[in-house]
């Protein structure tokens, strides 16, 4: 059985879990399994076939260390893997104006959490060029499902203001990584988004009904940047609508939850309704 270590065993790698242990030997790479990322010494690893890297960046500075040390760990294994998933964002698209995006949208990322995930896809890049392994990149967007939703209690654009935001379901993104550990996936960089295209404000609203609350209160963008604080403040300064063709083309992924409606209704909302 080829052996697949998951770097940063979080929400998405515990989801895959189930279905990756059927194909691979996995070994966790984690703090609660005596790994840390930000500890190159505590990361001997022997070698994997392949590797699921879905662990975030720091929380400071401009580069990803955590990657540079998973890569240093994997150059002294016994072994090079053949292939890497790495989990990325599309906050390193930046601000795109509410414009369709594919991948090859220029990168402008906005906030330094969004340039160190541009740091480490380039540097997983650089090291499986140069060692011609299979990279697959995904870039999530917001993942939610009924225990990942945004908090409530904070006002959020009105309607004249708002920005498109982009999601996928916590299954859907674990079953996505799945996928792309596959020896036929083909290599590349992919937006890892649903069918939904909905603003910010229309999902809190929907998030409210979900849970049974009020709806979020409309107030201007000026009025905002008064009162809401970063990191939601960073959010609502981006519009975008991410194209997932590539996605369903050409690594053949075919979504459980296609929009949030979706999404919420396999969640047992108790009042989600669909606009016509």
């Amino acid at each position: 059985m080829k052996r697949l270590l998951i770097a940063g065993f979080g929400d998405i790698a515990r989801r895959a879990l189930g279905q990756l242990e059927r194909r691979f030997e996995v070994t966790r790479l984690s703090r609660s399994y005596g790994f840390d990322l930000d500890r190159p010494a505590s990361l001997a690893v022997d070698g994997a076939d392949a590797v699921l890297h879905c662990a975030p960046p720091p929380k400071q500075g401009e580069a990803d260390t955590r990657t540079a040390n998973l890569l240093a760990a994997l150059e002294k294994g016994r072994i090079l893997p053949a292939r890497v998933v790495y989990v990325s964002t599309s906050g390193l698209y930046g601000d795109c104006g509410g414009a369709r995006v594919d991948e090859s949208w220029p990168l402008a990322p906005r906030t330094e959490r969004a340039r160190r995930r541009v740091d480490a896809e380039q540097r997983l890049a650089r090291w499986c060029a140069q060692r011609k392994i299979a990279l697959v990149v995904l870039r999530a967007p917001g993942i939610y499902a009924a225990d990942r939703l945004p908090q409530l209690g904070m006002p959020v654009l009105r309607a004249e203001d708002d920005v498109y935001t982009n999601h996928i379901h916590a299954d859907d993104l674990a079953a996505i990584a799945c996928r792309a550990l596959a020896d036929d996936a083909p290599a590349g960089t992919y937006n890892a988004n649903d069918d939904s295209e909905i603003k910010m404000g229309d999902w809190f609203d929907l998030v409210a009904d979900f849970c049974g609350q009020a709806r979020p209160r409309r107030i201007p963008c000026d009025e905002a940047l008064k009162t809401i604080p970063e990191p939601l403040l960073s959010f609502m300064r981006e519009s975008r609508r991410l194209d997932n063709r590539r996605l369903k083309l050409e690594l053949g992924v075919r979504l459980n939850f296609p929009t949030v409606y979706d999404g919420l209704k396999h969640e047992h909302a108790p009042r989600i309704d669909q606009p016509a």
